[in-house]
């Protein structure tokens, strides 16, 4: 889950693909690993907007009863 905006959150599920995969060359064999990541589902949640909306960040554990208050 990520928060995209105040009111909205996008849930994304993953699958993580991995082959092995062999290369046949008239000279050599080339093997290798190739890996993706592929999204299977996306989804936004939105919410209902607030009223307000505070940005405590920054602000010391005391000082934020006074903007409550």
């Amino acid at each position: 889950m990520k928060a995209h905006g105040i009111n909205q959150a996008i849930h994304r599920l993953y699958l993580d693909v991995t082959s092995e995969v062999s290369i046949l060359t008239p000279y050599d064999t080339i093997e290798d690993s190739i890996s993706n990541e592929v999204v299977l589902i996306e989804n936004v949640i939105v919410g209902l907007v607030p009223s307000t909306y505070y940005n405590l960040e920054g602000m010391e554990n005391e000082s934020m009863l006074d903007v409550i208050k």
